[in-house]
């Protein structure tokens, strides 16, 4: 069997505070602007909510989607998970106090989607015959 490269690089080792601020930061942007997570957020915020409510309310996702992306948000701090020691159990997924301050944000961009939903579509529409050719 072989060791392959086990050794640890000068760069590997060097901390940089800044840099690792600006991953985190990066890191929760992107997985809030997620395909499914503005959904998921905005049902858990409503109260606490079961994994199937979950999957009927967001379109479209699969279950192993929604496992992965609530294990993330989770994991975030955005959602605490409730597992009811009940036959068969239950398990219920509620939004943090940090979500809760996400929501006005999260809210005003999906007003703003839907207040613009007409002219983006006669954009697209407009865009997409122009590049047909």
């Amino acid at each position: 069997m072989s060791q392959g490269n086990i050794a640890v690089t000068g760069e590997a080792t060097d901390f940089d505070p800044a840099k690792f601020a600006v991953c985190t930061v990066m890191e929760v942007v992107n997985r809030i602007s997620g395909k499914w997570v503005i959904g998921i957020l905005l049902e858990a915020t409503r109260g606490p909510v079961r994994f199937t409510e979950l999957e009927r309310s967001v379109p479209g996702i699969s279950r192993r989607m929604l496992t992965l992306t609530l294990r993330n948000l989770e994991r975030d701090g955005l959602l605490t998970r409730t597992v009811y020691p009940t036959v068969p159990p239950r398990v219920e997924y509620e939004a943090t106090e940090m979500a809760r301050e996400l929501y006005d944000s999260l809210s005003g961009l999906v007003d703003w989607a839907e207040r613009h939903r007409e002219a983006i579509a006669v954009s697209r529409q407009g865009y997409d015959g122009r590049t047909a050719c």
